[in-house]
């Protein structure tokens, strides 16, 4: 069978990665393995992930680019390729057989924790990649929330993770923006798979992705974030020195190729695809929401499920979970609302707080004073409760006008590992009278500090771990961490106000309320608006931010779920320590544990946890 030009790329990418990483610690070690035979392991290990990681990156183009890593065109040509798959699902079955071969008892701790971590990995990769998952994904390629359509602006930018230090920086981004019309094409091509097999996107999630294109266009090239890159000065010029003349014609120069790659190539290139999901794609679109309603939908949505939680997830029992986590929600909420002087039910409370002035902001800035003012609380309180913190800076900025709509009422972008790169907490100013001033606490300690921003960037600056702890992760253990770190507002002060109090408990009633509806949309037939009636109908929370939510787990079955589950997981872990250490118990060394080896599978934490429980224990 000839190759194709793509399919040759890959090979010549990946397979010598793949021949070079050889397995190791094929012979058993003996019982008790000597320093020597222990260091000798641990380094045959870390060889073997970072051959691995580098096969796996070489196969993921999207990953590349967002690490800030030098990708080519025809790299990024690659990203809806169908050839990709098959390469990925060799290099994986590698990477298993290899690790395999891998005594544990043969390893240090730390690097125990890393195999077992990475086992896990690689069996959940297996899932993900096999046929009847990755075939039905592939026919899905875009998605609402963080597909590249919205994406691709950020990654092109000024500021984004790509470098723009050298007139070299600039030439490739210049021809990833060149190759985007045949990316968008590839795309294009895997949505008509899927109409001819009649597995298609919901209707609402292609009006969304159509949306956002609408909102990109509407803005002039020349102020576009492709044309961000050519109105800063550094790379402009060579290295090499120039200056004067020679420097401004070398500027103009530049500016001139940005203009065109976006007026000739970029925008031609979303307004292809925005015909295409109006025009031909939309009127093929189902009108049914969840998965469970395409062939072999069910069993997808459970390796979704497995994938985003790391557990073997029966959706019911999430479902009962949901309910249940639900109404322990709403006791306390009953409390709170008589804090705020409120004594009609619970229901018309969640009416009257919609419509109150005083529980929203009146301009933006009510917003970003708010964030400001706890974070230097959080700041101030932070060495109670870790042992460590970050390096990497964190900024506190609105979301970017043209996706503000599309986006929930905030959201963290991770800085790089250097702090060349600070980490951003990002806050949604659109339709201001849906925001809500009791959220500033909670939604703070989330996405940022000591949210996101401490889990994600103290595992980046962490270089004793491996690549795939470091920047790799899951979603019950980022986000499952992340909501976790909104109880700490409970002894740091921040919910003694009852407002902030009710915001709290709002926000940890959205993650019960997702147990509920995710499975209920993809795995009990519910439709969108019984989704949101649901919503609307147990908590404060405002329309736009509902149907915002909904349609996040119409376009991304089974992320949202992940969230209570892994929470649930740590506070559970931290509940077992508790009981046994008594006052030995040390919050600051549990939570040491708990992010010292970056973002492991819910398993794999329980495990490591639990080890330290014993030891402590033993002490």
């Amino acid at each position: 069978m000839e190759l194709t030009p793509a399919t040759r790329l890959v090979r010549a990418l990946v397979l010598p990665l793949l021949a070079a990483a050889t397995p190791v610690g094929a012979a058993a070690p003996a019982p008790a393995a000597s320093t020597t035979a222990i260091a000798a392991a641990d380094a045959a290990l870390d060889g073997f992930l970072a051959q691995d990681d580098a096969a796996r990156r070489a196969l993921d183009p999207l990953d590349t680019l967002e690490r800030g890593e030098p990708l080519s065109a025809a790299q990024f040509r690659l990203v809806f390729d169908p050839a990709l798959t098959a390469l990925q699902r060799a290099r994986n079955a590698a990477a298993r057989d290899a690790l395999a071969q891998i005594d544990l008892a043969s390893l240090d701790p730390a690097h125990r924790i890393s195999a077992r971590a990475y086992a896990a990995v690689l069996d959940d990769e297996q899932v993900m990649l096999s046929p009847p998952v990755a075939d039905m994904l592939a026919m899905m390629p875009l998605n609402p929330v963080g597909g590249l359509q919205v994406d691709y602006p950020g990654l092109a930018s000024a500021g984004g993770p790509a470098p723009l230090d050298s007139a070299a920086d600039h030439a490739a981004n210049l021809a990833r923006d060149r190759a985007l019309p045949a990316v968008f094409a590839s795309a294009i091509a895997r949505y008509r798979e899927g109409m001819a097999r009649g597995v298609t996107s919901p209707r609402p999630v292609v009006e969304t992705l159509i949306g956002q294109i609408d909102a990109l266009l509407a803005r002039p090239p020349e102020r576009s974030l492709f044309m961000s890159p050519a109105q800063q000065p550094q790379g402009l010029a060579d290295k090499g020195g120039l200056s004067g003349k020679s420097a401004v014609l070398a500027r103009n120069r530049l500016r001139a190729e940005y203009r065109a790659a976006t007026v000739d190539a970029v925008y031609p290139a979303y307004r292809t695809l925005r015909a295409f999901l109006a025009n031909e794609y939309l009127p093929a679109a189902r009108t049914s929401v969840g998965l469970d309603a395409l062939p072999g939908g069910a069993a997808l949505y459970r390796a979704l499920l497995r994938h985003h939680t790391t557990l073997d997830c029966d959706p019911a029992q999430v479902h009962a979970l949901g309910l249940a986590e639900v109404a322990r929600i709403q006791a306390e909420m009953e409390v709170v609302k008589g804090q705020l002087g409120f004594t009609g039910p619970l229901r018309a409370f969640f009416d009257a707080i919609r419509l109150d002035p005083r529980y929203h902001p009146r301009k933006a800035d009510d917003l970003a004073q708010g964030y400001r003012h706890v974070a230097q609380i959080v700041a101030a309180q932070a060495p109670r409760f870790f042992v460590t913190m970050p390096r990497t800076p964190l900024l506190i900025m609105p979301h970017p006008a043209y996706r503000a709509r599309f986006e929930a009422g905030g959201s963290y972008s991770p800085g790089t590992a250097d702090g060349s790169r600070p980490g951003v907490f990002y806050f949604n100013t659109f339709d201001l009278k849906s925001r809500f001033l009791t959220g500033i606490a909670t939604l703070y300690l989330h996405e940022g500090a000591p949210g996101h921003h401490f889990q994600i960037s103290l595992a980046q600056e962490n270089p004793r771990l491996p690549d795939f702890q470091r920047y790799g992760g899951n979603t019950a253990y980022v986000e499952g961490w992340a909501l976790y770190a909104e109880t700490l507002g409970y002894p740091m002060g921040l919910y003694d106000d009852p407002m902030q109090h009710w915001g709290t408990l709002d926000d940890e009633m959205l993650r019960a309320m997702r147990l509920v509806v995710d499975t209920g949309l993809h795995s009990q037939g519910w439709s969108r608006e019984q989704a949101l009636d649901y919503m609307l109908a147990n908590s404060g929370m405002g329309r736009s931010d509902a149907q915002a939510e909904v349609d996040r787990y119409i376009a991304d079955p089974g992320q949202a779920v992940a969230y209570k589950i892994g929470a649930l997981t740590i506070q559970r872990l931290r509940g077992e320590a508790e009981a046994r250490l008594g006052a030995r118990f040390d919050l600051r060394a549990f939570h040491a544990q708990v992010l010292g080896s970056g973002a492991l599978p819910l398993p794999v934490l329980e495990s490591k946890v639990r080890d330290w429980i014993a030891e402590q224990a033993a002490r």
